[in-house]
């Protein structure tokens, strides 16, 4: 019961983010031995904003490497976030807040998309980055989603 709690009370701090839906891919270049090199889509809706999903490209390294999970995968990405229902706030949003993160190499690189609030242009803005431990890559993407609201249907 007590290890249950803990486990409980660790999820509840862990901050809360998104897991990505793969959507689709292409092979980008032919590898002789492993999988290909490829692009993948994934999809992921934001976890404090209902009604926001983001769509991310970014290439992913096959080879022997890369079938084990051990290749690093490239910093570049693309990202297209789109209002696709009513928006709605589950709690308040903080700038620069993580929404999304998903390791690149064995151990030491990430990407990940944060989210700021243009309070003035009533806009949700999504930057895409990669980072390293010891250096990251300034190769970035944004996107932007106009809050309006949402026509429903009579």
């Amino acid at each position: 019961m007590r290890m249950a709690k803990g486990l409980l009370g660790l999820l509840v701090v862990l901050p809360l983010l998104a897991s990505a839906e793969e959507i689709g891919q292409v092979s980008a270049v032919f590898k002789f031995v492993g999988p290909n090199d490829r692009i993948v889509v994934e999809a992921f809706d934001d976890p404090k904003v209902e009604g926001v999903t983001c769509y991310l490209s970014r290439a992913k390294t096959g080879g022997v490497k890369g079938g084990l999970g051990l290749a690093e995968d490239r910093a570049e990405a693309s990202i297209a976030c789109r209002q696709v229902g009513p928006i709605n706030f589950r709690g308040e949003l903080k700038d620069g807040e993580e929404v999304f993160k998903e390791r690149t190499s064995l151990v030491f690189k990430t990407m990940q998309v944060v989210r700021f609030l243009d309070k003035k242009r009533n806009t949700l803005v999504y930057l895409v980055y990669s980072d390293r431990l010891i250096e990251g890559s300034p190769q970035n993407a944004v996107t932007a989603i106009p809050i309006l609201p949402w026509a429903s249907a009579h």
